[in-house]
């Protein structure tokens, strides 16, 4: 059996249709009109093309322990690992979407059994009785994507991929911030717990003196009452410092894929280095392609954008091509070498003509989805100025605070100095020096969260700027795995 039709033996009919497939039905992705001023509110820098994320995290945070500890999340944190598998899958996704544009081969078996002299086209040669009947075929089929809408789905799933890998950076970025963050938090305890032992010992010191001062008669039963209370209230701080200890440092080991256990510690808190704030934040443009967070929106808004495409070219019927070529005989041993052979070429188009308005609605559905993604998209990147120019403020606000709540502690310590002194030269007695002492632990507890909180401030501008996923590793170690970059449709 032959058959053929009038596309059999037609070039120019399917050149023509190549040409055709190169055009694509639906808008061609533009930017929505985005806020970008020219610099950042709470600047102090002058306005560079340079920026502080510029500088890789471990250069931003160079205590040797919090750089293993951030290191070890990105090594071991479940989140990334879920981000990770989420990226190869999207990577996938455009793999399938794009396997369309390509000419599609397979291959068929059929054994069947019959009566007659003719069965399946071919003489059996038994006139009364029944017959075998085996057909090997390859077939061919391809779809020519005249409208786009093959290629338009494979853009949305590039926008898709590209989406989730930023949104890969993202958990990179917040593991470092967050590690940092918790770090920073834990050295602050750590501090308040070493300021609050040694006034727990001060005070004692002082309740023992007035004791002794009791039962010699010269302090008072209110002295002596006044010193124990400031030593139960310090003595009661401490517990409660050592359980969050602990459950910061729990936190830190979930963070870095651990159990629960213990933290090793680096650089005190008063001693921890943070980049000047003369290195300048950078260009506000810059942030479009710095923040995974914005790229995750923009790449959204892409892929819907190609998704309007994609329900523009269902309207449009499908044309492809299919064909066949093989062999077929009575017997399966001449099935390859004897059989006769069969092919054929065909080609179709087929298209909707009602489906009780499901296109329309497909098409306008997608369309509201391209204006909701573009909307979150334009607010995003209002919110990322807002948090640069927060985070900006709150440094620079911080590091004057710092100096005035230090002046304070210095000015609370010669207190408590000069008390000491009037209290040896007999001029004045002991409560004085226990007033200057509770003045001073508290002041000494405050510049400790104050310090606390420049670093805190120092983290959240750089993750406000997208720092901390463009160089994944320290150098020496191994970075986290990195998805290849989609094909091209």
């Amino acid at each position: 059996m032959r058959c053929g039709t009038a596309l059999a033996g037609s070039p120019a009919i399917l050149l023509a249709a190549l040409a055709l497939s190169a055009c694509a039905v639906g808008p061609n992705y533009e930017r929505p009109s985005l806020a970008s001023p020219e610099t950042f509110r709470g600047e102090a820098a002058p306005p560079s093309a340079s920026s502080l994320v510029d500088l890789p995290w471990w250069e931003i945070f160079n205590d040797p322990a919090l750089v293993s500890l951030i290191q070890e999340s990105i090594e071991n944190n479940y989140d990334l690992r879920v981000a990770v598998a989420r990226v190869e899958e999207a990577y996938a996704g455009v793999g399938i979407a794009r396997s369309e544009l390509f000419p599609q081969f397979g291959y068929a078996f059929n054994a069947s059994r019959g009566r007659g002299t003719i069965f399946g086209g071919i003489e059996t040669g038994v006139t009364n009785g029944t017959a075998n009947l085996f057909v090997a075929a390859l077939n061919v089929s391809w779809e020519i994507d005249i409208w786009g809408r093959i290629r338009r789905a494979t853009q949305a799933a590039q926008g898709q991929f590209l989406a989730t890998d930023a949104a890969r950076r993202g958990v990179i970025l917040s593991l470092v911030a967050g590690v940092a963050q918790a770090y920073f938090e834990l050295r602050e305890l750590d501090a308040e717990l070493e300021i609050t032992r040694d006034s727990v010992d001060t005070f004692q010191k002082t309740l023992a003196l007035f004791t002794r001062q009791f039962q010699g008669g010269v302090a008072s039963k209110l002295e002596v009452e006044r010193a124990k209370a400031a030593l139960t209230e310090a003595a009661a701080t401490v517990p409660r410092l050592e359980a969050e200890i602990v459950a910061k440092e729990d936190q830190l080991c979930v963070l870095i894929g651990r159990p629960p256990g213990p933290i090793p510690r680096g650089a005190s808190l008063i001693d921890q280095k943070t980049p000047s704030p003369e290195i300048p934040a950078g260009l506000p443009s810059a942030l479009l392609e710095r923040r995974p967070d914005l790229v995750q929106a923009e790449e959204t808004a892409y892929s819907a954008n190609a998704n309007v495409g994609v329900a523009l070219a269902n309207f449009f019927p499908v044309i492809g091509l299919t064909s066949l070529y093989g062999s077929q005989s009575t017997e399966l041993s001449n099935l390859l070498t004897k059989g006769t052979g069969i092919w054929g070429v065909a080609g179709q188009a087929a298209g909707p003509l009602f489906r009780g308005g499901q296109l329309y609605y497909s098409y306008k559905g997608s369309k509201a989805s391209l204006e909701e993604t573009q909307a979150l998209y334009q607010g995003a990147v209002l919110t990322a100025l807002q948090e640069v120019s927060d985070s900006l403020a709150a440094r620079q606000k911080l590091i004057e605070s710092r100096e005035q709540q230090a002046q304070a502690v210095t000015a609370l310590q010669e207190s408590v100095r000069l008390s000491l002194l009037r209290y040896t030269d007999g001029l004045s007695n002991y409560i004085e020096v226990l007033d200057a002492q509770q003045q001073l632990f508290p002041a000494e507890t405050t510049l400790a969260q104050i310090e606390r909180d420049q670093l805190l401030a120092v983290v959240q501008l750089y993750k406000a700027l997208g720092g901390g996923w463009s160089l994944d590793a320290a150098p020496g170690t191994t970075p986290p795995p990195t998805p290849a970059p989609p094909p091209s449709p």
